[in-house]
């Protein structure tokens, strides 16, 4: 098949098939990857592979027809589109300096709606791509978005597939986006986990303390008020934490695992931000970016790039929560590269 799109997925590699549908994928830095074809009116093929210093020959792949049901619809306009995709939009960018700088490219691809029964915004993008230009961060995002919802408890989750690109641009502009990369990666969840395979975290910059919670009897939900805080939690400044309290190897080369019966409180103190009042502060830390991961599975489980691969195991609380695809790198970033190392 000639034309499918091949690419390690949230990746900066990615290419089309040629016309007798092979295809060479170059420069690949180890470490795991979910590989992806996608083509029109195919079901998406993914892969998990494990990249190393030597090459990889796949075996032959077969992309299965789409099955579609044709139904009767009635094509009618939507009223609310626009303030629905305003409201996708700032979710799904961000609200960063970094997200002012962002452009999506084909609004028309989003599918967006919002049942005011369940009071919840999805959205997705067929199979087309969404293509973000970040002006900030000097990429070209392709994002294949499979599922997102945004509820009345003021969760939000949202996955699919993506490949990036590298915009063009002088050197000067290059000198800025490189900058702009490096402040992203510094203190987020990538750097954080890369941190805790090499045992650093400390070095890093990280400080992991314990957050116990327990329910808070006395939480009524919607009701405002200073003291009505749905649970009551108690953080434990000493001893912090190091990765072999809350990390451990798996049977899987190249896949690590995080896990913690409470929840982990993550400070990164390289960075002094406005203190976030949406998440638990005590008076102790100072204005420091703050993460809270509370897990509702037994282990996260994260690769060499600092991936997680099941990320309905964990939610972030906090500066990784607010980060969206504004912030995105590439699974694939290197920061030495940035600096010219």
């Amino acid at each position: 098949m000639a034309n499918a799109s091949v690419f390690l997925n949230n990746a900066i590699v990615g290419d089309k098939t040629a016309d007798d549908g092979t295809f060479t994928l170059r420069n690949v830095k180890p470490g795991q990857y979910t590989f992806i074809v996608t083509a029109v009116g195919f079901e998406t093929h993914s892969i998990t592979l494990m990249a190393g210093t030597a090459n990889i020959a796949l075996p032959e792949i077969s992309l299965a027809p789409k099955t579609i049901m044709l139904q009767e619809v009635n094509i009618k306009p939507d009223p609310n589109r626009q303030r629905n995709y305003d409201d996708f939009k700032r979710l799904f960018l961000g609200t960063s300096a970094n997200a002012a700088q962002c452009k999506i490219l084909n609004p028309d691809v989003v599918d967006v709606d919002f049942d005011s029964k369940k009071m919840v915004l999805s959205a997705s993008s067929r199979d087309d791509f969404i293509e973000v230009e970040n002006k900030a961060l000097g990429y070209l995002i392709k994002y294949k978005l499979t599922a997102f919802s945004y509820d009345a408890k003021h969760m939000f989750y949202y996955e699919g597939v993506s490949v990036f690109q590298e915009l063009k641009g002088s050197k000067g502009q290059q000198r800025k986006w490189q900058k702009n990369r490096m402040v992203a990666y510094l203190g987020s969840s990538m750097h954080f986990l890369r941190s805790v395979i090499s045992g650093q975290t400390d070095k890093d910059g990280f400080e992991v303390l314990r957050l116990v919670r327990k329910p808070n009897p006395n939480y009524k939900e919607g009701r405002m008020g200073a003291n009505n805080y749905k649970y009551n939690q108690s953080l434990y400044t000493k001893p912090a934490l190091t990765p072999a309290d809350f990390s451990h190897p798996t049977d899987q080369p190249g896949l690590f695992a995080i896990g913690f019966t409470d929840c982990l409180y993550v400070i990164f103190k390289n960075k002094r931000v406005e203190t976030d009042l949406s998440v638990y502060h005590p008076i102790e830390v100072p204005n420091y970016p703050v993460t809270i991961l509370a897990f509702d599975e037994l282990y996260a489980f994260f690769d060499h790039n600092g991936i997680i691969t099941n990320p309905h195991s964990v939610i972030f609380e906090g500066d990784w929560g607010a980060s969206r695809v504004a912030e995105m790198l590439p699974v694939d970033y290197e920061p030495e590269k940035a600096n010219g190392k």
